[in-house]
Formats: structure tokens, sequence, C-alpha cells
């Protein structure tokens, strides 16, 4: 059973809809023995950080989530669930989960790209992302695959050797991690066509024991 984390953030169904054309066993849910006692966990989500820490902290979730990291239960963090999974959040100035150590940043204000053209906040759209080491939640991307993104916020990992993947939005910005059994993506694989689906079906078979080398 996979638990779909629901704490008043949006977007759980079209992530429960995806799953279930898998043909994966999986269930919204805020109660918190059921989500202890799942085999996975997604954390997926459209919010704010203050909010969303706030639904969580509530609902004792945050504690539930982090024993279930610390059990290596396959765990995965898609769009603003995955940003509150960093320590520290610019987004409300919220202290968030820290189940990865790092925090998550605004883009700025004026961005451009490398040409001096401005680029509008928030990065929203179909991009690319470019595999920076190998992860069995990735594999059997095509290199010229995209993902959509919608986001004004960030991350930055404290170690970069958890970097997966970037995504090139006026500069390199960290798009994809993954730390033991905890893997995560900015973009939402469920809006993301095929490339999406074999992320989420990767994550379905995964044993949550991280293996991979540099690109």
């Amino acid at each position: 059973m996979i638990a779909i984390i629901d704490y008043d953030a949006g977007n759980l169904a079209s992530v429960e809809r995806a799953l279930k054309s898998l043909g994966a066993d999986c269930a919204i849910s805020r109660d918190a023995e059921f989500i202890a006692s799942a085999e996975r966990i997604i954390l997926p989500g459209v919010g704010r950080a203050g909010s969303g820490m706030a639904s969580l902290r509530r609902l004792g979730l945050d504690k539930v989530l982090a024993d279930s990291v610390a059990q290596m239960k396959p765990f995965l963090g898609i769009c603003f669930g995955t940003q509150i999974i960093f320590d520290y959040s610019e987004e409300d100035l919220t202290d968030c989960l820290g189940l990865m150590l790092g925090k998550v940043v605004r883009f700025p204000l004026d961005h451009k790209d490398a040409d001096g053209e401005p680029l509008k906040v928030p990065h929203m759209g179909w991009n690319g992302m470019s595999l920076k080491r190998t992860h069995p939640v990735f594999a059997g991307l095509p290199p010229e695959a995209e993902f959509y993104f919608v986001h004004s916020y960030y991350l930055q990992p404290a170690d970069e050797s958890e970097i997966v993947g970037t995504t090139d939005y006026g500069f390199d910005f960290c798009s994809a991690v993954a730390q033991g059994s905890l893997v995560a993506v900015q973009f939402h694989p469920e809006k993301s066509g095929r490339p999406g689906l074999r992320i989420l079906e990767n994550f379905i078979s995964w044993d949550g024991k991280e293996t991979g080398d540099a690109v």
C-alpha cells in the first residue's frame, strides 16, 4: 500500500489517478496510523510552506514522516512536497521537516536567461532534466525527456552529492534529489506524460535501497 499524504495541499487526486493507472494499491490519507503502516509514502502537493508545515504538525504527520524515513521506507516527494522535506524555506520564512539538509530559496525577482532576457517566475511549463548520477527511480528515462514544472522556489541541498538531476532555467537548479530511501523531484511526474509515469512506476517497484554512480 502506498500512502499519499493529505495535509491540505492540492493536487493529490491526480497523483492517485496516475498510480492507479499503473496498477498500484494506494490511498489518500491523513491518518497517522494508516500512514505509519503503509509500505511506501508519497508527499505531493501544491501550496505554501507556512500553511503546509502547520497542517503536518497539527495532524502529527511530521513525526510519522521522520520515522518512516528513519525506517528506510521508500519515500517520494513531489513539487511542494519536495521543498518541505528540507530544513528551511524562504517562503513564509518556514522551518520545514528537516528530512534532508538544505534550504529552499526564491528565484530572483529580476530573473534572466543567459542572454539577459527576463524569465517569468513562477517557472511554469515543460523543461528537461540533466541526470548527474544514476538512480533506480530514474532508470530508463530518455535523454530528451521533459517534465512539467510549476514553482517559484528552488532547492539548495547542503550536500551536492545528493543531487540526482538539474534543470536549466536561467541557471542550473536542483530538480531531483535522493538520500537513502528518500527521493524527491521538483516537477510533477503525474502530469509529465510517459517519462513521469516511468518515474512513478520505478518508485512502485523500488526497494528503497539507493544505488547509482555519476553519469
